[in-house]
């Protein structure tokens, strides 16, 4: 890998340039490697510290700090092409740059010049903490309480589904620091290292292996109260801008998966024989192949659409990106779906890397927000309501 990215303003060639090297880095030290760390759960620490050499540990994290400072746009092409190598490692990608984003948006510039030189390099890890096991899809009735003490503020409660915790060197905490709902809310940061803070098993899951997912459990967790992250009862407002384009990165890392099992299903039924033919021949899979690609291509527009309104800071970008993430996401996973049933009985078997795509792009369609929720989302703007 000879370039690393480092430039804003950007041409067609310098654009095409970085999505080549982002290609080359998936291709040569991800997607070798996907299924064994699928297999063994190995989060790999060191591809991240060379992903992160490559400039995309702050791909829209301002430059004075380490940052990339590209768009969102890039930023969505970018993910897309982590993808194709490993969804799981590029959708953790995507969790530690919006972290790193609203440190650079809502820090001050102190916790910038702490945090993001860390982070965008990538010798350090984010996690962003807002679930709960009683709060998922209704985050604003999170329960995790924030009481100042003194020049302190103790923390205590439980978050669930934390991607990267255990591994992660800073933790974003939303805790209740006022009234019931959003406007109680405020954002923390909490350093690995704190006392009180602890972690729950890894959890067992359908997919996503290659990167750790536990509970993030704060005992009494005592941190400055310079560590509040935005101002008091900012939090909830930062913790959903900062899910507008976490919903457009993860719809992106869909895409890529699904396009790696378009591309794996195209070149296979043309290599298979049934019935003295190939199946490329058969005018069912011709058109199941065109669906895919059609849909594949739809979800991509959606995307690119969402992504420039939130450069664009539009009005409706919002519902851009739940419209973008209910859509590409619904469409990756059948999409990677169909391509498994084009492989038949090889389709499900692990050697493949079909059915792990299948897997891992499965979650998406709940992660941040249900695809349900965008639906509430959408409808609600429509409405004026």
């Amino acid at each position: 890998m000879s370039m690393t990215i480092t430039t804003a303003a950007l041409s067609d060639d310098e654009r095409a340039a970085i999505l080549e090297a982002v290609r080359d880095f998936a291709q040569s030290e991800l997607a070798p490697h996907a299924l064994e760390w699928d297999e063994t759960k190995t989060f790999p620490a060191d591809a991240l510290h060379h992903a992160g050499e490559l400039g995309l540990g702050g791909i829209y994290v301002r430059e004075d700090v380490g940052g990339t400072g590209l768009t969102r746009s890039d930023a969505v092409a970018i993910f897309e092409e982590l993808a194709t190598g490993d969804p799981s490692i590029a959708a953790y990608v995507t969790i530690h740059n919006m972290v790193a984003w609203m440190i650079d948006t809502y820090g001050t510039d102190a916790q910038r010049q702490e945090w993001l030189p860390l982070l965008a390099s990538m010798q350090g890890f984010g996690s962003y903490c807002l679930t709960e096991p009683g709060a998922g899809s209704d985050a604003a009735a999170i329960t995790t309480t924030a009481i100042r003490d003194g020049d302190e503020v103790v923390l205590t409660g439980v978050k669930q589904f934390i991607s990267g915790a255990g591994a992660a060197s800073v933790y974003i905490v939303m805790a209740r620091t006022g009234e019931p709902g959003a406007r109680g809310i405020s954002a923390f940061l909490v350093p690995a290292d704190t006392a009180g803070l602890s972690f729950g098993v890894n959890e067992k899951k359908m997919g996503w292996n290659a990167q750790p997912t536990r509970q993030v459990i704060l005992d009494e967790v005592r941190v400055p109260a310079a560590n509040l992250l935005g101002g008091e009862g900012q939090g909830f407002k930062i913790a959903m801008s900062a899910l507008d384009g976490g919903r457009i990165n993860i719809a992106a890392c869909s895409l890529g998966g699904a396009q790696w099992a378009l591309d794996r299903a195209v070149r296979y039924v043309q290599e298979r024989f049934t019935f003295g033919e190939p199946l490329a021949e058969k005018q069912s899979v011709v058109f199941t192949l065109a669906d895919m690609a059609t849909e594949l291509r739809a979800a991509r527009a959606l995307v690119r659409d969402a992504a420039a309104a939130l450069d664009a800071k539009a009005p409706d970008a919002s519902m851009q990106c739940a419209m973008a993430k209910r859509y590409a996401t619904d469409a990756g996973f059948r999409v990677a779906n169909e391509a498994l049933q084009l492989h038949g009985g090889y389709g499900y078997l692990h050697e493949y890397g079909i059915e792990k795509v299948v897997r891992d792009l499965r979650v998406h369609q709940i992660l941040e927000g249900t695809n349900e929720i965008m639906r509430v989302i959408i409808g609600r703007e429509l409405l004026g309501a």
